[in-house]
This record gives structure tokens, C-alpha cells and sequence, in this order.
């Protein structure tokens, strides 16, 4: 094996990074910089797509100059899923800004659809729930708002895509239109039992299938680029989540992760099955790798992340993610305070899109680290409304990796082992989502033969056990559920 490096970009919510990787999993350089969140409207979420680019461009080139001159074998991008953009084909210009998987613009939309007893077909062929949550719907309100967008489109002058295809096109200078598997399944128009764009989807959503582009494997060619010096393939695609599973070496059906960024994701590898779920989980694609697709059951937490950087950023109440931590370990409990982040609605199992976040319980005694504290359990709280919808599909874990920035938090992990009443293992790389789309890449320009080849890469760091007396725990889940029942009632 030559000792190559995997350049991984992640073009994340909030932020850009880029990291290089060695074939030993170790990171040998790398850049972040974050970019302006963009909230036109109550519920309302966009991003610059100039400033995704530059962002990410900036922190490659970075990347790539601390490299000393070490040869770089592949290029790998992971990727925010659902945001879309839509652009020019001659110039790659976005004709409006790119509508962020968080956004609710399409609420009445979706709603509507639903109403109209489309939810089943949605559901059976793409996996997903009818929400404004994924793609479709985003794709087609854009259309329908930029003046002359739909003509444009029908004359073949515009292209769609997530943002790791709109990453794709402008690093391949527009030679390639190409998404993977992970991504197309994210968007309510790719049918993942026949791994094809669906013409009734495409209908149902109003959104030309001359838009979407070719749907390739996880690690597979993308062209390349020649924009960080030598020519460098693209060879690994994945969404965020996936590539997060990969990091996680979830190779195996049954295997679990948890992933806390900006929201929060519980994926579980299903093997060849499409598990159908009866709890509002999604099915979806967790990678497919030389023509085989494994398939996976997620369920979403809309903020998790986000509602700390809500706190330091618009509240301006704690420093960073760190010293949330500090205070929220500084007292025993939050006094009865719940914090219920549903700040453009809440994902799984509820898919409430008019549901708006509060703070709830607050006295004449509550002070900031009450505050902070129930800003950070609520991602416990939440992750285990989705342990207990995949229960009730029959499926319970013992043990969960976790991953992402708020893993690195011990409190809070022990405080989700204590709520989740399983065993919660947080690996010595927490930046999974990086490291499997390096994985990807790796595999897709033989570097590494297979997935599994790619699984000694992952080590253990610590593993936390509940330790928590089973009826308190039970007393805190209830206090939660009814702190969520009161948001949903006032919705």
C-alpha cells in the first residue's frame, strides 16, 4: 500500500473544514471557518452558496499548504444533507440562496401533499416522511419564486443538487453533475429500492428529473480537480450522517452511532434490509460501495448543536460548547427547567413543523447554568425519544458510539448513558464524519480494498454505563415528554 493522504472536505451547517487523513486514520493537518447563518423568516433557514464555496475552497488550499509537499492519493467530501442549491450550468451561478435542511418554508406544501393521502407512496419508495425537511419541496419553491426559473429549466439551462454535488461541479469546473447514493436518498425524489430518480416523485414535487444528477456509488470516480496543485481524483462521496457511520466502522446490521452537531442523527446500519418502520424513523441509504447497497434506520434531531450555539451566539450567555459544559456540571439538576429546542420545528418521531422552542419552568432562582445545563440535556432527552421509537420497531440496542463536537463532553455523556439506560462508547476520533468520507475515498481509489479493510481504524476512548437509579431516570424522561407536549400544544 503507498502512503497516500486522503484530502476529506466537510461542508458542514455552521462551518467548512477540511482535513488531511493518513491510511492510519490520524489527521496531519487541517482548517475550519465557519460562515453566516441566514434567517429571512420565523422558521426560515439559507445559506450563501458563494460563501459555502469560498469556505470551503479557503480551508482545502490551507489543508493542503500545512502538508508539507506529502502526496495526496484522493479526494473525499461529506456534506450537510437535504440543503439544496440550485445554479446555472454556464456560469454555476446559485439563482437563489441554497434553502438549509432546517428550513420550514414548505411546510404547508408538504402538508398538503399529506393531506391528499401521498404520504404512503412517498414513504414506500423513498423511505422518508413527508416533510419540508428534505429536498423536493425546496427544489420546486425555488423554481416557483425566482422569476423565469422554470423556464430556465425546461430549456436545460439549470442544474439542482445537495451541496456535495454543487461542491463536485465547481471542483471538476463543471464537467461533472454527480451525487451519491447517501445524498439522492435524502432528497424525497430517488426510489431506494430501485436506486433510480422516480418520474411520480419528480411529479408529485414539481421538479424536472432534467435538474438531478447522475447518482454514483460512495466510492466512486467524481473526475478531478486541479485546483490544489497536481490533479487530485474525487473518489468518496457521502451525507454527513453516513459518512459518520462509516467513521464509525458500522459496518455490521445492528450497528449503531449517534452523531451530535448541529442536530443530532441516529443511524442504524440494517444490513441488505430496507427495515420499514411504524414509528416515523426514516428509512434511508447508509452507503453502497461497489454496487451493493446497505441500508440504514435514522431518526433526526433537528437541533442539538444549534441550541448551544444559540446560547453563545444570539443569548450570549456562555463563552463556547466548553463552558456550557462547566456549568451545567456545576449543579445537581436544572431545578425543573426544560429547554425544548424546536427552533424550526421538531424532527423524529413528532415531524411537527409549527412546533417553536421555549424554556420552560423558569423561577426567580434560575440562573444561567440551569439554563445551559437543560440546553444540554435536551439532546439526551431527545436521543432517547428515538431509542424508543426503534424499540418499538423491534429493534433495541445495547451499546451506541457517539460522535461530533458534544461528544467530547463527559458530563453530558454520562448523562445520556444514565437516560438512554444503555452503554454510550465515544471513539478517540470523534470527527467520524471526516474521517469516513476519507474512508470512502480511500476505498474508491484502492488504497484500502474494502470497508472492512477500513475498520481498524476505529479505537475506543471511553465507554460510559448508566449509573443513574432506573426511577429517577423514568421521572426525568416523563418531566421531558410533558415539556414536549406543552411546546406541540401551543404550536
Amino acid at each position: 500500500m503507498t502512503k497516500g493522504v486522503i484530502l476529506a472536505l466537510d461542508q458542514g451547517t455552521t462551518s467548512s473544514r477540511a482535513m488531511a487523513i493518513g491510511l492510519d486514520g490520524q489527521v496531519i493537518s487541517s482548517a475550519q471557518e465557519e460562515f453566516a447563518q441566514i434567517f429571512p423568516q420565523s422558521g426560515w433557514v439559507e445559506h450563501d452558496p458563494e460563501a459555502i464555496w469560498r469556505t470551503q475552497r479557503r480551508t482545502a488550499e490551507q489543508t493542503v499548504e500545512r502538508l508539507g509537499g506529502r502526496r495526496i492519493a484522493a479526494i473525499g467530501v461529506t456534506n450537510q444533507r437535504e440543503t439544496v442549491v440550485v445554479w446555472d450550468r454556464k456560469t454555476g451561478e446559485a439563482i437563489h440562496n441554497a434553502i438549509v435542511w432546517q428550513d420550514r418554508r414548505t411546510a404547508s406544501r408538504t402538508q398538503d401533499l399529506a393531506s391528499q393521502g401521498h404520504e404512503a407512496m412517498v414513504n414506500e419508495r423513498t423511505g422518508l416522511v413527508l416533510d419540508p425537511y428534505f429536498s423536493a419541496s425546496k427544489i420546486s419553491w425555488i423554481l416557483d419564486i425566482v422569476p423565469g426559473a422554470r423556464e430556465r429549466a425546461a430549456r436545460g439551462e439549470l442544474a439542482a443538487g445537495t451541496i456535495d454535488c454543487f461542491l463536485i461541479w465547481r471542483l471538476t469546473g463543471g464537467r461533472v453533475h454527480a451525487t451519491d447514493a447517501t445524498n439522492a436518498s435524502r432528497t424525497a425524489l430517488y426510489d431506494i429500492r430501485t436506486c433510480r430518480w422516480d418520474d411520480d416523485l419528480c411529479k408529485l414535487f414539481n421538479v424536472p428529473p432534467s435538474l438531478l444528477p447522475v447518482v454514483k456509488d460512495s466510492a466512486d470516480d467524481y473526475g478531478v480537480t486541479d485546483l490544489f496543485g497536481p490533479t487530485l481524483p474525487i473518489r468518496g462521496v457521502a451525507g454527513d450522517q453516513q459518512a459518520a457511520l462509516v467513521g464509525q466502522a458500522g459496518f455490521n446490521a445492528g450497528d449503531v452511532k449517534s452523531t451530535y452537531g448541529t442536530g443530532a442523527f441516529l443511524v442504524l446500519n440494517t444490513g441488505a434490509e430496507r427495515k420499514r418502520s411504524t414509528s416515523r424513523l426514516l428509512a434511508t441509504i447508509a452507503y453502497r460501495v461497489a454496487g451493493k447497497t446497505t441500508y440504514a434506520l435514522e431518526g433526526s434531531v433537528l437541533s442539538a448543536g444549534s441550541t448551544i450555539q444559540w446560547l453563545r451566539d444570539e443569548l450570549k450567555i456562555i463563552r463556547d460548547g466548553a463552558h456550557a459544559g462547566e456549568l451545567a456540571a456545576s449543579i445537581e439538576d436544572t431545578s425543573g427547567v426544560h429547554l425544548v429546542p424546536a427552533f424550526t420545528g421538531l424532527g423524529a418521531p413528532h415531524w411537527d413543523s409549527d412546533a417553536r422552542g421555549a424554556i420552560l419552568g423558569l423561577q426567580r432562582g434560575t440562573t444561567i447554568a440551569h439554563i445551559a445545563r437543560a440546553a444540554l440535556e435536551s439532546a439526551a432527552f431527545q436521543t432517547a425519544e428515538l431509542l424508543e421509537a426503534m424499540s418499538k420497531d423491534g429493534v433495541a440496542p445495547q451499546t451506541v458510539r457517539v460522535d461530533g463536537g458534544m461528544s467530547r463532553n463527559d458530563w453530558l455523556l454520562q448523562f445520556m448513558a444514565d437516560i438512554l439506560r444503555i452503554e454510550v462508547v465515544r471513539p478517540k476520533n470523534v470527527e467520524t464524519t471526516v474521517l469516513g468520507a476519507a474512508i470512502l475515498a480511500a476505498v474508491g481509489v484502492g488504497e484500502f480494498s474494502s470497508l472492512d479493510e477500513a475498520a481498524a481504524l476505529w479505537r475506543l476512548d471511553r465507554n460510559f454505563t448508566p449509573k443513574m437509579p432506573v426511577g429517577e431516570r423514568d421521572q426525568r424522561l416523563a418531566a421531558w415528554k410533558q415539556a414536549v407536549a406543552r411546546v406541540r400544544t401551543q404550536a
